[in-house]
């Protein structure tokens, strides 16, 4: 785990003009980023074009072309989780597969709540979804997006989201549900 401090530093340099910053950054959010992109190849279907590597490198350069500032670790990992989902749901588009079908794999999104998420028409069902969630609650869709593309704890989208972690396991629960519903319908 990188030092809060110092990607919160970095990051603030990085956004006032400080070119050295986005190489003195990339070494120290990388094995995190890394281990995050590989947990979400690890649900994508066996033998996916994309690489966890791929991803990360995709999603830093999407990143850090952004012109908003960074207030810190946990908005850093957030965007990440954001442009991984990006690149995910591109990727998938690009492949051109019908939105549903067969070939059914499970994926969980935590210990409690398996759906059955099918490969890369799985990835743009989860992101239709993830929209009309945002439709209905905006903070509720973004607790998704952190919790399984980002990999962040409860304790981290709380710091993310500024609410309780008590707020944020509480709409978990009631998403987890929603989302079973509308995967499985």
């Amino acid at each position: 785990m990188s030092d809060p401090q110092d990607v919160t530093r970095l990051l603030l340099a990085a956004h006032a003009g400080d070119e050295q910053a986005h190489a003195q950054l990339l070494p120290l959010v990388y094995d995190e980023l890394r281990r995050r992109a590989g947990a979400l190849m690890r649900r994508e279907r066996a033998g996916h074009t994309l690489q966890p590597t791929a991803l990360v490198h995709e999603a830093y350069l999407r990143m850090i072309r952004q012109e908003e500032a960074l207030a810190g670790r946990s908005h850093f990992f957030a965007l990440s989780a954001q442009m991984m989902r990006r690149v995910l749901v591109d990727h998938a588009r690009g492949r051109g597969r019908h939105k549903r079908g067969g070939d059914q794999i499970r994926v969980e999104l935590d210990e409690k709540l398996k759906l059955s998420v099918e490969r890369d028409h799985d990835v743009l069902a989860l992101d239709e979804a993830l929209q009309r969630l945002a439709e209905l609650d905006p903070r509720q869709a973004q607790i998704v997006e952190l919790r399984f593309f980002g990999g962040l704890t409860v304790a981290e989208v709380a710091e993310v989201l500024q609410v309780s972690k008590r707020t944020v396991e509480a709409e978990w629960t009631m998403i987890k549900a929603w989302l079973r519903r509308e995967l499985t319908a």
